[in-house]
């Protein structure tokens, strides 16, 4: 039989790594063609990766956790003929020969392609595997260790004599969570004879121990663009108060008359950040520095953030301009749910043109945020709660919030950056102008 080294492939928007999340395969196993069997962390989102050949699995060329450079080795199989790829496509493009068209499965990622073999390319692989003397060997049994994402769940562990190698996680891609040390601390408590020292650890002269957490994956990504914002834009924030009771009662509505849409505070937020950004097309805009240019785009893909297990994600809602309320709020449902399984892939994390941030979510009501580069521009709103409000000279309770605007004083001046907000507190406070 012959063996086969499938590498890493190029995962497109000129990423050269990726980190091993999780395998779904171990030495041994028997794999289809387009099977996944790998679940990889770029710095964009995570990919699951299907392999191009069939066989048996004889490597896996890293551990959970693990950084392997595109084109690198990512696994090896026996009893495959080779990989279906686009360097067999083009040798037999140079030697003229002409295919029948592809009836594979068509899971694709840029650089690679998995398609059912025909012809000359089945006899070459047959006689490849008539030749070769390669023996697979013995299948061995592999347990993948945990992923730990959380600081507080390491250190938890630490502290209670804990090996998180041997824990079993619960949390999605092998995610080991806080409640799943805490289930194994619970025994060890209530069972005091068998509890093992935990291992000396060396500690400063303050008694504490410092806890390094490599910035990588999504957090490297998040932490350059945040950074480069605040080394090249020069923002600004101003902000108001607005009384959100209108909203509300439109949200009630709307929920009421479209059951199946699940729509709420965010879906009408984001229609009525869609509204702002029509009217004040300045917002809707990055800046060439090479070219020195303020370029305002001609569609809106709002961006929205996101709290996970895995940290903040800013998934990208694409066209929102020609969305409805009910199409906004299906999109975003979709998209909240992939981040929280982390299945967010690289194609709704990128591409965003303006930011919504929902951080009353976080209970506080205003904040100062870093705008998302290359982004100009984003809407904060705070929590709503009931707070003294005038209506019509009389003091009443009101469903009140702070929203901010937070701009690139590159793409326009105050006033324009003042219009956008005054306008979408006037929507909040009145839905039924967007009408």
């Amino acid at each position: 039989m012959t063996e086969s080294v499938f590498n890493l492939p190029d995962l497109g928007e000129g990423l050269t790594e990726a980190e091993v999340l999780e395998w779904r395969v171990a030495v041994g196993d028997t794999v289809h063609i387009d099977q996944i069997v790998v679940v990889v962390e770029t710095a964009k989102a995570a990919v699951d990766v299907p392999i191009p050949f069939a066989g048996t699995v004889t490597a896996l060329h890293g551990e959970a956790g693990s950084v392997i450079d595109v084109g690198k080795p990512l696994i090896s199989v026996s009893g495959s003929g080779g990989q279906v790829g686009p360097d067999t496509y083009r040798e037999e493009e140079r030697a003229g020969i002409k295919e029948p068209e592809s009836k594979g499965s068509g899971n694709v990622l840029v650089g690679y392609g998995t398609a059912e073999m025909t012809g000359r390319r089945r006899r070459r692989q047959a006689a490849a595997a008539a030749t070769a003397v390669v023996e697979a060997p013995a299948p061995v049994q592999q347990k993948l260790a945990p992923l730990v994402i959380s600081p507080i769940v390491r250190r938890l562990a630490r502290e209670n004599g804990l090996d998180v190698a041997v824990l079993t996680p619960t949390g999605p891609g092998g995610i080991l969570l806080r409640r799943d040390v805490e289930a194994a601390i619970k025994p060890v408590v209530e069972a005091p004879a068998v509890v093992t020292a935990p291992r000396p650890v060396a500690v400063k002269a303050s008694g504490l121990l410092d806890e390094r957490v490599p910035i990588k994956g999504q957090l490297k990504a998040m932490a350059d663009r945040l950074s480069r914002s605040r080394r090249e834009i020069p923002d600004a924030t101003t902000w108001v108060d607005v009384d959100a009771t209108g909203l509300m009662q439109a949200k009630n509505e709307l929920a009421a008359g479209y059951p199946a849409h699940k729509i709420g505070v965010l879906a009408l937020l984001a229609r009525i950040t869609v509204a702002g950004l029509l009217r004040y097309p300045e917002l809707n805009a990055t800046v060439d520095t090479e070219r020195n240019e303020v370029v305002r785009l001609p569609y809106i893909n709002l961006s929205f953030a996101a709290q996970t297990e895995r940290g903040l994600v800013v998934p990208v809602i694409r066209d929102a301009h020609l969305m409805s309320t009910p199409e906004l709020a299906d999109e975003l449902a979709r998209l909240v749910a992939l981040a929280r399984e982390g299945r967010l892939g690289v194609q709704d994390m990128t591409g965003g043109t303006f930011t919504l941030n929902n951080y009353g979510g976080y209970g506080v009501d205003g904040s100062t945020p870093i705008i998302n580069y290359p982004e100009a521009g984003m809407l904060g709103v705070g929590r709503i709660i009931d707070r003294p409000w005038v209506v019509d000279g009389q003091l009443a309770v009101r469903k009140v919030a702070q929203m901010g605007l937070t701009f690139d004083h590159r793409v326009c001046d105050g006033g324009v950056a003042g219009g956008f907000l005054r306008f979408v507190a006037d929507r909040v406070e009145r839905p039924a102008l967007l009408i």
